[in-house]
């Protein structure tokens, strides 16, 4: 109950202050965050961290399906050989249609 009470001050007292603030500071802050997201080093830094996120999915799917072997249920096996024949495929674009390079 404590935890509910402090989570409901703590929403209650951040619209105080959002609607205190304005709509001016609100807009300040997403012109902010948005010069950030727009920036080539945090564009490149992200794009690493989803390569890097892809390639160690990759590994983890591959040493599972090893361990796991025919003990997968035909569903499951059938999905992700559906999945390594469509990233074996190559197309350079993932499914949110950034590049795999």
């Amino acid at each position: 109950m404590r935890y509910r009470l402090t989570f409901v001050a703590g929403l209650a007292l951040g619209y105080v202050l959002g609607t205190r603030a304005g709509r001016e500071r609100y807009e300040q802050l997403k012109k902010s965050a948005r010069q950030f997201a727009q920036n080539p080093a945090v564009r490149n830094t992200a794009e690493t961290a989803a390569q890097q996120g892809r390639q160690f999915a990759g590994r983890a799917l591959h040493t599972v399906s090893e361990k796991v072997g025919d003990r997968m249920p035909d569903s499951v096996a059938h999905r992700v050989r559906t999945l390594r024949e469509h990233t074996a495929g190559g197309s350079g674009e993932d499914d949110w249609g950034t590049s795999n390079t």
